[in-house]
């Protein structure tokens, strides 16, 4: 069998694994609070509602996208839901040419989801877009640059802790929002920065009168 390595099958390097199992971690920390050692028999369960509970994201579940429809519920079964009381309507030859049909229109559907996706992530960003403060600077310009990590507490100083040090240069502009900068005394630093990270300089009146 061949193994796929390209980033749209390869969910390890397209970051879709670590999503995944962040959600499943997220609902299988809701089921075994009694007894955390339990996990290993809830999975099953949490997998199955995983897979046929819909993402926000797509509108579908994934095991719509898998198979062409949603999965049959043991409740459904139960109480015989719509689609179950029809199954015992038809020949077991006209129930393998509704699933076939289905999954000939599986192809659409998935594009379908992919379209929701790509609109799903143009509302996320206009509405981030929206509150951020767009920074620019220019080659020469004098700034500060962000503690990082940020929120890091100096023990000497602990909650006085200063949040921005400089001031440095800016020394060159990359793409993407990056720059480069440099001390003050022309030592060119070789992490890049991006400009969400920088703030003007500005000097203090004591500064002013040095």
């Amino acid at each position: 069998m061949t193994v796929t390595f390209s980033m749209p099958y390869y969910a390890q390097g397209n970051c879709q694994a670590e999503a995944s199992n962040k959600v499943i971690k997220a609902k299988l920390s809701k089921v075994i609070d009694d007894n955390q050692r339990s996990w290993a028999e809830m999975l099953s369960e949490v997998l199955w509602a995983f897979r046929t509970s819909k993402r926000t994201a797509t509108g579908t579940t994934p095991y719509a996208l898998t198979f062409g429809h949603d999965a049959i519920l043991s409740m459904e079964v139960t109480v015989k839901s719509l689609r179950v009381a029809r199954q015992y309507e038809i020949t077991p030859g006209q129930y393998k040419d509704s699933i076939m049909a289905k999954l000939d229109d599986l192809d659409k559907e998935r594009l379908l989801a992919l379209d929701r996706v790509q609109a799903q992530k143009v509302k996320v960003a206009k509405a981030y877009n929206k509150m951020v403060r767009p920074k620019a600077f220019a080659e020469a310009n004098l700034v500060l640059k962000a503690m990082l990590p940020i929120r890091h507490k100096d023990p000497k100083f602990g909650k006085w802790s200063p949040t921005w040090e400089g001031p440095s240069v800016v020394h060159q502009i990359l793409k993407v929002g990056a720059y480069c900068l440099r001390t003050v005394d022309c030592h060119v630093q070789l992490t890049l920065l991006n400009g969400k990270y920088l703030e003007k300089y500005h000097p203090t009146m004591w500064e002013v009168a040095k």
